[in-house]
């Protein structure tokens, strides 16, 4: 089969297609002709520091879509021929999503949302799965406020979706120009991201908002604009000194991997319009490389998704 490959650590230009050898779904798996796998961070991340102790070449990749084309033994949730979707981690010595037949536990695997393309479809699982485990560790509750940096991005707009749905006051901080996007994701106040963003949530909040989800990963500068006590949800680790109380607590979508019942949820919030599936562009992929010189460049609204 055909994989995209980080051959070692360093630029775009490590990134090749190569032919991977491919294996039998066990017991609990199943094995799934992937049509379409996003492009997301981590997987820059792995292109420039490499796997650790994961031999070279790298495949990377946590979300795929395709078609169920085996299943192991014990696997009767899913059917061969059903469109599904996954999420994956790369730091296995099989790798990641980006290759053409992967296997990976019947735990990570759902039917796709009603009425999604499966390039539609290979957006939510990392990114989804990562604002729902955020939002239920904060634990909010209706008529608390939330801050979400970075909210017109892949995670904060899920976020920002997630929580609006469930009751909680989001006041959303983001570039200028992505105001309209993100009240049109339910935010009920926007803040415009600059030197001036902290006072801003301040005077909306009269003190501060009882937690934030730092998606744009600002890091201690969100600090002040938490109210004493508050809570801060990290993405990447923690850079600062926490005060006056806040928390702070860095998340792992790992802790999801395997909950399907929590990405089947976020399906069928993608099928009553709760959340929205963004794919900024599709490259085949023997352009990966395109793909990540594109999202390093940042100021993306949507998915880079690779469609084998």
């Amino acid at each position: 089969m055909r994989a995209v490959v980080i051959t070692k650590p360093g630029d775009p230009d490590v990134l090749e297609v190569a032919d991977r050898p491919a294996r039998d779904a066990g017991a609990g798996e199943v094995r799934i002709a992937v049509k379409a796998a996003a492009v997301n961070p981590t997987d820059i991340g792995l292109r420039q520091r490499g796997g650790g102790d994961l031999p070279a070449p790298w495949v990377p990749g946590m979300d795929a879509a395709g078609v169920v084309e085996s299943a192991g033994p014990g696997v009767d949730r899913l059917s061969v021929g059903e469109e599904v979707m996954a999420a994956v981690s790369p730091r296995r010595p099989e790798g990641g999503a980006q290759q053409e037949l992967l296997v990976v536990p019947a735990a990570s695997v759902v039917p796709i949302p009603d009425g999604a393309t499966l390039a539609q479809a290979a957006t939510l699982p990392m990114n989804g799965l990562t604002a729902r485990l955020a939002v239920d560790r904060l634990g909010l509750a209706r008529g608390q406020t939330l801050g979400v940096t970075g909210a017109a991005g892949a995670v904060g707009g899920y976020v920002v979706q997630l929580a609006s749905s469930e009751g909680i006051r989001v006041i959303a901080i983001s570039r200028e120009d992505d105001e309209d996007l993100v009240r049109g994701f339910g935010a009920d106040e926007f803040v415009p991201r600059g030197d001036n963003f902290v006072a801003a949530v301040r005077d909306l909040t009269g003190g501060g908002v009882d937690a934030v989800v730092d998606g744009a990963l600002i890091g201690g500068g969100v600090l002040p604009a938490v109210r004493d006590g508050g809570r801060i949800i990290y993405v990447r680790g923690f850079v600062g000194e926490p005060e006056r109380g806040v928390s702070t607590e860095l998340i792992s979508v790992r802790a999801y991997g395997t909950e399907s019942e929590k990405l089947r949820s976020l399906a069928r919030l993608v099928e009553d319009g709760t959340l929205s599936l963004r794919v900024a562009e599709t490259f085949p992929p023997d352009r990966a490389a395109d793909a990540h010189a594109q999202l390093e460049a940042s100021g993306l609204r949507g998915r880079l998704v690779l469609a084998f």
